[in-house]
């Protein structure tokens, strides 16, 4: 048997979070130093997935496959393409900085919302141990929910996150709040709710799509019932295949999210503290977008073709509705919130543009937006810990007194417009190439969400960075070593990313053939042909 490492990589964060939750109440910074340990030795592992997958090998690579609840066919079965091997390298990459970032997060009263004082008998202190081992658990979920290919797992695993999604929001919010702190449990709780709700009714309804393609295909391996659609062996009604696909469908886009399902978002992330904020939408919302490429276009290819035209107007609704509700926010989180379902509807619209071009930037759409939103986010979460407030209209003058925080938080604001020579550059130009070469105007109206992006990223700028220094920021410190450590690497991945996407491209290109063979599409031909130059003679 061949080393299981895909359980492996999913199992240390699993083991690392137990290990977490049990270290004692009175050593907080060992639990810390535990689990950044253990999100570093999920990264290695995570290296270790990345260079043994071959590119031009078979479709799904470091296949595991072990009988699991016999009865009902369930298998626990493993194996990754290039999509999941991409998004497993970007979850395991952020974990470690999200932890870093959200280093003191948990370090304060239960009742308080403001810095922690000498500790003293009789405080209640929020449990930090809790803190890290949930982000490990979400770890650990959505890593193995990137590598299942039986569709009762994933759908264990699309449920099972949420629950220690629920108490990050809603027992580790924000402290910038306004108002008394029995208001900000409050928003917190409703936030936690909402998501919860949202998130459960999708799942219920893909849950009984799950049975329905049981009943159908008589097991729940993808691998099996993608093979059987492709070779014939399994013929699907029309009907029965579009009411699947919506069941399917409807779960992840809740989960993705897209308009007009996407009102838990801004609720969650403006509630949640800057790295759990991280986590919610450049990791767990993933797996949304992961999920139509992998199960809806390879189960229901049909149905997918036929949902396509509402489903790239929604994008596009998505795209321009979350980009003017971004320029319209004085809440810096709700802007980075609705700016990320703006970016969700261009990665939703590159996945059933059903080209390469298409699909390949949807897919490094959701590496890069990863990795720019996680350097936006947290630079302004560091921001908001000094002042104490997420109102924009709080800030002034910042770049004055913190000139390394400003910078940063300008290149992380640059790369979420997608500015040429940033990671996000080169998936957003592949989006909408692909889109435009088989739907022309929805690739034109797309192209405005580029300018309006432009515009509430330079206008959140210039309020809060440049003009006249505010005498609440005057004293603010720049950025520490720690923080330091959190911003650089990211920054620095954005530009090689920018410039040298070729590692990426050549692990995710094969992947998106493969999808586009299930659906039986093709690239669109020029419509004006390329002549060589003996032609043009």
């Amino acid at each position: 048997m061949s080393f299981p490492l895909l359980t492996v990589t999913a199992a240390v964060p699993a083991a690392g979070a137990i290990l977490t939750a049990a270290v004692p109440a009175a050593r907080r910074t060992a639990a810390k130093w535990l689990a950044l340990l253990v999100s570093v030795a999920t990264l290695v592992c995570a290296a270790f997935v990345f260079v043994r997958f071959e590119p031009g090998g078979d479709r799904y690579q470091l296949v595991e496959s072990h009988a699991w609840i016999k009865d009902f066919g369930v298998r626990y079965e493993l194996g990754v393409d290039g999509i999941g091997v991409a998004l497993i390298a970007l979850t395991a990459l952020l974990i470690p900085f999200i932890i870093l970032a959200g280093w003191h997060d948990a370090d304060v009263p239960a009742a308080s919302g403001g810095e922690a004082p000498a500790e003293k008998p009789g405080n209640r202190w929020r449990p930090t141990q809790g803190f890290f081992a949930l982000i490990l658990m979400v770890e650990a979920m959505v890593i193995l929910s990137f590598e299942a290919t039986d569709v009762f797992l994933f759908y264990i695993l699309f449920e099972a996150m949420l629950i220690p999604m629920y108490f990050l929001i809603g027992g580790f919010g924000d402290r910038a709040h306004t108002g008394s702190d029995e208001n900000a449990a409050a928003q917190r709780s409703y936030a936690a709710v909402k998501f919860l709700l949202y998130n459960l009714v999708g799942g219920l309804i893909m849950l009984a799509a799950v049975i329905g393609l049981y009943v159908v295909a008589g097991n729940f391996s993808l691998t099996e019932i993608a093979e059987a659609r492709v070779n014939g062996q399994l013929e699907m009604a029309t009907n029965t295949e579009r009411l699947l696909f919506l069941g399917f469908f409807f779960a992840f886009a809740v989960k993705a999210p897209l308009w007009p399902l996407h009102t838990w978002l801004p609720n969650a992330m403006g509630e949640a503290t800057a790295p759990v904020a991280v986590l919610i939408t450049a990791v767990v919302d993933k797996v949304g977008t992961f999920a139509m490429l992998r199960f809806c276009l390879q189960l229901f290819p049909e149905a997918s073709k036929w949902a396509t035209p509402v489903i790239v107007a929604l994008a596009l609704v998505s795209i321009v509705y979350g980009a003017l509700l971004a320029v319209g926010q004085r809440d810096i989180k709700r802007l980075v919130a609705y700016a990320s379902i703006s970016h969700f509807g261009f990665i939703i619209m590159g996945i059933f543009a059903m080209t390469s071009q298409g699909q390949s930037g949807a897919t490094l759409y959701m590496v890069n937006h990863g990795i720019s939103t996680a350097a936006l986010m947290l630079v302004a979460g560091f921001l908001i810990t000094r002042r104490g407030s997420r109102l924009i209209a709080d800030y002034g003058g910042v770049q004055k007194v913190a000139p390394v925080l400003a910078g940063t938080f300008l290149i992380g604001g640059l790369a979420t417009l997608s500015l040429p020579g940033l990671a996000p550059f080169v998936s957003e130009f592949l989006v909408l190439v692909g889109t435009f070469a088989r739907y022309p105007v929805a690739g034109v109206i797309a192209t405005t969400g580029i300018v309006l992006a432009a515009l509430y990223t330079l206008v959140l700028y210039q309020r809060t960075m440049t003009g006249p220094v505010k005498e609440e920021v005057r004293t603010m410190p720049d950025l520490r070593a720690r923080e330091l450590a959190v911003v650089v690497p990211l920054i620095a991945l954005l530009i090689f990313l920018g410039v040298f996407p070729k590692p990426l491209t050549d692990v995710v290109d094969p992947a998106v053939t493969h999808t586009l063979s299930d659906v039986r599409q093709q690239d669109p031909e020029p419509t004006v042909p390329i002549q060589n130059a003996e032609a043009a003679k």
